[in-house]
């Protein structure tokens, strides 16, 4: 009898560990299924990630006029490193009517202009994203005349105080013709609206005529971009004109001109192209992508130089 108590004992022992078992087989595999679960939404979301970093991308940038041809180059090299990522009609204006364009409201990316005041004037009104805000080039203003014009070799900012010659700078529109007014000043020759001189100064007539009363007073011809400008000195329209380095190599071949004088910079405003990302922006993650490519891509750098930009850091 009282070895069959043990053996009942025994088989009870048994069922009990059997049964334990059972549950603990069924809470692993429970929390197998749960850990699987787990890893396929993971895997899920970094496929969806991976998904939506490929997706094609088409950049509108407003950029200033300066900018065509160096520009327009970057973004090839960019595409061809980055094929996600195209560009549209790039619109290149002078600066005041890229901002005039923004507050009519026309969608952009990325705006670069070619001055920090341009530039000060969007961040104000709301087109850009501050936190973007970057200082992308430098540039040199230059006084040139036409290509063949083998009368005019040297010209300095006293020579034109002089009143020598006919010259050609940007209206108030355009940032390098703020600057070249900017130099004038400090040689007598621009009347700043406000009295300032050199970099102190606007650079900017503002409905006044500036150069009355001056050595080049019914001598200056101004215009709505520097690519006008520089044809100005091109034809022979003018004696010399007021451009960037880069313009010069912009239109060595449609509007030909030498360079005949380097403006002192300390005349003037640093000449700065600052670039964000606007503030309407539906890509914003891939436009802040592509002007940081723009100043730390060593092939990039080379294109900038190439057309006469220097990487401001």
């Amino acid at each position: 009898m009282k070895r069959m108590k043990s053996i009942l004992v025994a088989m009870c022992a048994v069922a009990l560990v059997a049964a334990f078992a059972l549950v603990g087989c069924s809470s692993g595999s429970g929390s197998s299924s749960a850990a699987t679960s787990s890893s396929a939404a993971s895997t899920s979301a970094s496929a969806s990630s991976a998904a939506a970093s490929g997706e094609t991308v088409e950049l509108q940038i407003f950029a200033a006029n300066s900018l065509t041809k160096a520009l327009a180059e970057a973004q090839d090299l960019y595409t061809q490193q980055n094929p996600n990522v195209t560009f549209a009609d790039t619109q290149y204006k002078s600066s005041g009517e890229l901002n005039s364009m923004l507050e009519a409201g026309s969608y952009a990316d990325i705006e670069i202009t070619a001055s920090k005041g341009t530039m000060d004037t969007a961040e104000e009104a709301g087109y850009i994203d501050p936190a973007t805000r970057l200082t992308m080039f430098k540039n040199d203003l230059v006084i040139v005349t036409k290509a063949d014009n083998a009368d005019i070799t040297e010209v300095t900012l006293d020579d034109v105080a002089a009143g020598k010659y006919t010259i050609c700078v940007g209206d108030d529109s355009v940032p390098a013709g703020n600057y070249a007014n900017q130099s004038l000043s400090t040689v007598g020759c621009f009347n700043d609206p406000d009295g300032k001189v050199g970099s102190e100064s606007a650079g900017k007539a503002n409905g006044t005529d500036a150069y009355a009363g001056t050595p080049i007073e019914g001598k200056v011809v101004t215009d709505t971009s520097v690519g006008n400008v520089c044809q100005h000195a091109a034809s022979g329209d003018v004696d010399i004109a007021f451009v960037y380095t880069s313009d010069v190599e912009r239109f060595a071949e449609k509007s030909p001109v030498k360079v005949v004088g380097t403006v002192p910079a300390d005349t003037h405003k640093n000449i700065t192209y600052p670039g964000a990302v606007c503030a309407q922006s539906k890509n914003a993650e891939a436009a802040a992508a592509f002007l940081n490519w723009c100043v730390t891509d060593k092939d990039c750098a080379e294109i900038w130089q190439k057309w006469g930009f220097e990487l401001a850091a």
